[in-house]
């Protein structure tokens, strides 16, 4: 009934008709279940192929989840946790497409109730009510600008008191040391700066043992889509502690008068701390690329240091 009011199609359907024949069996029910009057310690679901498809398994995965956890509040007596309060930044300096890109993700995870937010609403304040701040690609220039100083020390102090930031592409610009109007959130600088716009396309990154163990991976070498963001090294700030780098450049795109080279080695995803809070940056964009989007939802939920997602497993 749960998945049937989720929109799924179902068998039997009405739940007290017939199994259809192709669905008989119940081998997994009868060894596990207690076959006793009163209750059901097992049961056993069949999923068409469209469920089970690639493109499809997430999203199956994160409903069958929902699905569950809703039968568990209503006829098991279960509490859920509370959910993830996460903003997502609007307005000058956001791309339309990383923006509606984040949304359709992070929209896949039950735990998360996103709302959007302005620099003006940073600037009013509004980042107290929520749990991690997720700034889009687009203009980190732009970003950084439209919040000003204000905006800038309010993302600052929500971070300092135990906030989560997750930057994307420009998100991760703004989140360096490099600029007057960075947030100078994470020990980074940004290498051949000049050459920002290089060019977009898909490019391979490898991934640190670290790097797999968060994003949970089953790979060390990932292809990802990238549209000119920064390649990140250690800005050696001795006011922020050094970032963990998870991911490295193995190939490049070098146009519009970009050297050949120099993007290669590079730091592609970086983790750091900013006092009680955590930082977690995206040179290429996961949200953008097939298959990877999981590599999202585990950012934001380690950033928002939920304990039990310390080693982060979405549903594949």
């Amino acid at each position: 009934g749960q998945l049937k009011r989720r929109g799924w199609t179902v068998h039997p359907d009405p739940f007290d008709g017939r199994e259809q024949p192709g669905f008989t069996g119940g081998y997994i029910v009868q060894l596990y279940g207690k076959q006793a009057d009163f209750g059901i310690d097992a049961v056993q679901l069949e999923f068409g192929a469209s469920y089970r498809s690639a493109a499809r398994r997430l999203a199956t995965a994160t409903v069958l989840a929902d699905a569950l956890a809703d039968y568990a509040v209503r006829y098991l007596d279960c509490q859920l946790p509370e959910p993830i309060e996460v903003a997502i930044y609007t307005g000058a300096g956001a791309s339309n497409k990383s923006r509606s890109s984040l949304a359709a993700v992070l929209s896949q995870q039950p735990r998360l109730k996103l709302r959007d937010i302005t620099a003006d609403e940073i600037r009013q304040g509004e980042l107290a009510a929520v749990k991690v701040l997720v700034q889009p690609g687009g203009s980190g220039s732009q970003q950084g600008h439209s919040l000003g100083p204000e905006g800038r020390r309010q993302v600052r102090e929500f971070v300092q008191r135990g906030g989560g930031y997750v930057g994307i592409c420009a998100g991760a610009y703004l989140a360096t040391c490099d600029y007057d109007w960075s947030l100078r959130l994470l020990d980074a600088k940004v290498v051949d700066r000049q050459h920002w716009n290089r060019g977009f396309g898909n490019v391979d990154i490898s991934l640190t043992p670290r790097g797999r163990e968060l994003l949970g991976a089953d790979r060390q070498r990932l292809s990802i889509y990238y549209h000119q963001g920064p390649l990140l090294a250690p800005a050696e700030n001795p006011g922020i502690p050094d970032y963990e780098d998870l991911a490295k450049f193995e190939t490049e795109i070098a146009q519009n008068g970009a050297a050949p080279g120099i993007m290669l080695g590079q730091t592609a995803i970086a983790t750091g701390v900013f006092h009680q809070g955590r930082v977690f940056c995206f040179s290429p964009h996961p949200e953008r690329t097939a298959g990877l989007e999981k590599m999202l939802l585990c950012a934001v939920i380690w950033s928002a240091r939920e304990d039990v997602f310390d080693e982060p497993h979405v549903p594949q």
